[in-house]
């Protein structure tokens, strides 16, 4: 079995994939057998993840040691990737995928550093590129709302990195005295009438207009693309877009196992 492990600043998340070539169904990734989101702690070590790991695969009756035969990684926290390989080595005795220069993606990148690009903007990118017809922009809602161009040919062409929904808020809430946390969801109406549903308005919908108005912009230079949605806040904002066409929370991961794939099959 793989196991896929998207880390983020924030959050990590990992998922189990069955044997066998991917399969979907009505958007869902059916060889997907389980997955888990967990707080990102990058002072973890190795026999410490080890551990967590370990006690989630024993929920569906999986070991670690002996049941998952490959690791595919994209990190965008360094110590945690280190901690992974190590992992890998000690436990599994076997030799991650890690998304990196030299990894065989199969989508050539025309950033002018390619070295610059995060990871799992290469993951969504590989991942949407074997689900829907390019030209393509992914939406990713994580720590930062990232969007990524892909051309007619199937090139990474760059983007657009924006402080993520999360990161919004905190920073409101630390510079406006007056104003308390509220639940992040949808509000009833655009206009707020109270404080609560207001910031829910301005942050969701917000969000929303951002995203429409970014993809509009990007159509003038790329043309018309097929808008994918995806991470941890995708079901909560992209049913607000009027541009986002699929949601597919799952991304990533099936990017992750694509790639996992390209560098390990002969």
């Amino acid at each position: 079995m793989l196991l896929a492990v998207d880390v983020g600043n924030t959050e990590t998340v990992v998922g189990l994939f069955g044997h066998g070539p991917p399969r979907h169904e009505d958007g869902d990734v059916v060889d997907l057998a389980d997955h888990w989101r967990l707080s990102t702690e990058a002072s973890r070590t190795s026999d410490e993840l080890a551990l967590v790991l370990g006690q989630l695969l024993a929920q569906r009756g999986v070991r670690l040691d002996t049941d998952v035969t490959g690791v595919a990684v994209c990190s965008g926290v360094p110590r945690v990737t280190a901690a992974l390989r190590a992992l890998c080595d000690r436990h599994l005795h076997l030799a991650p995928v890690v998304i990196g220069p030299g990894t065989r993606t199969g989508v050539p990148i025309r950033y002018e550093n390619p070295r610059e690009v995060g990871a799992d903007r290469i993951a969504n990118a590989v991942g949407a590129l074997d689900r829907y017809p390019a030209p393509l922009v992914v939406v990713d809602f994580g720590t930062a709302t990232t969007l990524d161009a892909i051309s007619a040919g199937g090139e990474y062409l760059g983007g657009a990195i924006v402080p993520g929904v999360e990161i919004a808020l905190d920073a409101l809430y630390s510079h406006a005295a007056l104003l308390r946390r509220v639940e992040l969801v949808a509000p009833r109406q655009v206009i707020g009438t109270s404080t609560e549903s207001a910031i829910q308005s301005g942050t969701l919908h917000g969000t929303a207009v951002l995203v429409d108005g970014m993809v509009a912009r990007m159509e003038a230079e790329m043309g018309e693309p097929t808008v994918v949605a995806t991470g941890g806040l995708s079901n909560l904002v992209a049913p607000l877009t009027r541009r986002v066409q699929h949601l597919e929370p799952w991304l990533t991961l099936h990017g992750l196992r694509l790639v996992y794939e390209r560098n390990t099959c002969r």
